[in-house]
C-alpha cells in the first residue's frame, strides 16, 4: 500500500470499515488527490455503499455499473449466476427478471454472442445500469415489461427477487437500509409475496422444460416448493458454501 492507501484505510477503520486496506486501494484508484477523493472518503464515512461511490460494483470478476440507489449485487448471488449458466443452453434464451443493475444478466452474456440475454426490472434507475450492458432491457412490473413475443419462449428465467421477511427489514445492514430502494428486499410477511407471483406468471413465458431460478433464504424452501409443485415445476435445491448456509438457489424445470 501506498502512504495514501494507508492514511485512507486508517480513517476507514476508524468508523468501522471491516475491509478498510481494500477500499482505500479502490478509492485511490478512483480519484486522483484532492477535493474529488475528500469527497469520496467523507461519504464512504458517512455509510454510503462503497459500490455507488465507485460506480460499479464487482461480481463473478466482472466491473458491474452500479449507481447511487441502485441494489448493489452481493457475492452470495454469484451461486444463483453460475447455476443459471449451467442450466441454460448455449444458444438459448434467458431472461433476468428483477435485474438491478443487471448483474447475472451480464455474466450469462459472457458465455458468448449465440445467447440471447433480456432483463427486466421496475425501477427505472436500476434498468438504466443494466442497459449500459445489455441490448435488451425492459422498464416495468416483473413480466408485464417484455415484449408479448416473447411469452412462451425463455429457456431460463433467473430471478434475485426481494425475498426479506417484512419483520426483518430493520436487521438489515445500514447500508442496504439507508441506500437502497426498500422494494429490493421488502418481501412481504413470509420475504415470498414476489417469488409467488412470479412463480405463478413464469409458466406462461417459459418455453417447454424450461427452468426458473430463484434465490431464497434456507428456512423458505418448503414453502417454495409447494408453490412450485402446484404449478408443475419439478424442483432441486442447491445449497451454498458453508459460510453462506443461509442461502440457497432452487431451480425448477417446468415439466412437459
Amino acid at each position: 500500500m501506498t502512504v495514501d492507501d494507508t492514511l485512507i484505510a486508517a480513517r476507514l477503520r476508524a468508523v468501522g470499515c471491516v475491509f478498510a486496506d481494500e477500499e482505500a486501494v479502490l478509492i485511490v484508484e478512483a480519484a486522483p488527490p484532492g477535493d474529488v477523493r475528500e469527497q469520496l472518503i467523507a461519504r464512504r464515512i458517512a455509510g454510503e455503499p462503497l459500490e455507488h461511490l465507485l460506480g460499479w460494483a464487482e461480481f463473478c470478476g466482472l466491473r458491474i455499473p452500479v449507481e447511487p440507489g441502485v441494489f448493489v449485487p452481493r457475492a452470495r448471488t454469484a451461486q444463483l449466476a453460475l447455476a443459471a449458466l449451467t442450466v441454460t443452453p448455449e444458444r438459448g434464451r434467458v431472461l433476468d427478471l428483477c435485474c438491478g443493475s443487471g448483474a447475472i444478466g451480464i455474466v450469462l452474456a459472457t458465455r458468448g454472442p449465440a445467447l440471447d440475454v433480456y432483463a427486466s426490472d421496475s425501477d427505472p434507475a436500476a434498468t438504466r445500469c443494466a442497459a449500459r450492458s445489455l441490448p435488451r432491457v425492459f422498464t416495468g412490473d416483473l413480466f408485464s415489461a417484455l415484449p408479448i413475443d416473447c411469452r412462451g419462449a425463455f429457456d431460463t428465467i433467473v430471478a434475485n427477487v426481494p425475498h426479506v421477511p417484512e419483520g426483518e427489514m430493520a436487521f438489515m445492514p445500514y447500508e442496504a437500509r439507508e441506500h437502497e430502494p426498500e422494494a429490493t428486499r421488502n418481501g412481504g410477511s413470509d420475504g415470498l409475496d414476489i417469488a409467488r407471483r412470479v412463480i405463478d406468471e413464469a409458466p406462461d413465458w417459459l418455453a417447454p422444460g424450461g427452468s426458473l431460478l430463484l434465490e431464497a433464504d434456507a428456512r423458505q424452501t418448503d414453502a417454495l416448493g409447494s408453490a412450485f409443485s402446484a404449478h408443475g415445476f419439478d424442483v432441486r435445491i442447491e445449497r451454498a458454501e458453508k459460510r453462506r448456509l443461509g442461502t440457497v438457489v432452487v431451480i425448477a424445470c417446468l415439466s412437459g
